[in-house]
C-alpha cells in the first residue's frame, strides 16, 4: 500500500525531521485535518526554502521576504509538492506547529488535535492534479488510521483562523477534493 502509515509515519513519504513540534495534550485525540498552502518566496515553487523554514535553517539573506519571517518556528506534518512528492516533518502523534491561534467550532488550539498538510501553492494559483490525487490518497489513509477525522472534520487554515489566514485559498477546489476522498 503506497500510503501505509506505520508508527505515525507515512511510509511512502520522504522524512525530514522538524524540531518544531511537541507532545499533544492527548495522543488519543487526533480528529481534525487542516489544509494549508505555502510557497517560498511567495508565489515561487520548488527549491529548498520550505524545508529550510520547517527545520529552522532558512537563510534570511537568501531573499528579502525571508527577513520578515526570520526566527519563525513553524512546521506541518506533511508537505505535498507540486509534483505530488510528499515530505513528512512531524509524526502524526506529535503536535506540529501549523495552525497557530485557531478555533474549529468552539474548540480552541487546533494544533492540539489536528494534522496539518501543506500544499506547495498559493491562494490564487491552481493546484496540480498530482497534488489533489496525493492529498486524497493520504487523506483516505489518515481517516482509516485516525477515525476521528471524518469529511466534516476536514477544513482549511482560513476556516480555523479567519482573521489571520486565507489558505488554501480560492484556487483550492474543495468539490474535487471531496469527490476524490469519496465525500462529495
Amino acid at each position: 500500500m503506497r500510503n501505509h502509515i506505520q508508527d505515525h509515519w507515512l511510509v511512502s513519504a520522504e522524512r525530514i525531521i522538524s524540531p518544531n513540534h511537541n507532545e499533544r495534550p492527548s495522543e488519543d485525540r487526533i480528529d481534525l485535518l487542516v489544509i494549508h498552502n505555502i510557497s517560498l518566496p511567495p508565489g515561487e515553487f520548488g527549491g529548498p526554502y520550505i524545508c529550510e523554514l520547517f527545520t529552522n535553517r532558512l537563510d534570511q539573506n537568501a531573499h528579502p521576504y525571508f527577513q520578515e519571517i526570520a526566527g519563525l518556528e513553524v512546521s506541518a506534518h506533511l508537505l505535498i509538492r507540486r509534483d505530488g512528492h510528499v515530505i513528512q516533518f512531524v509524526p502524526f502523534n506529535m503536535r506540529a506547529w501549523h495552525a497557530g491561534e485557531s478555533c474549529f467550532g468552539d474548540e480552541q488550539g487546533c494544533n492540539d488535535f489536528s494534522i496539518g498538510i501543506e500544499l506547495e501553492g498559493c491562494d490564487d494559483i491552481e493546484y496540480t492534479s498530482e497534488q489533489y490525487h496525493r492529498l486524497a490518497e493520504v487523506t483516505r489513509q489518515l481517516m482509516k488510521v485516525y477515525n476521528g477525522i471524518t469529511p466534516e472534520r476536514i477544513t482549511g487554515h482560513s476556516d480555523i483562523a479567519p482573521e489571520r489566514k486565507t489558505d488554501p485559498g480560492s484556487a483550492f477546489d474543495w468539490t474535487l477534493y471531496r469527490k476524490l476522498i469519496g465525500a462529495g
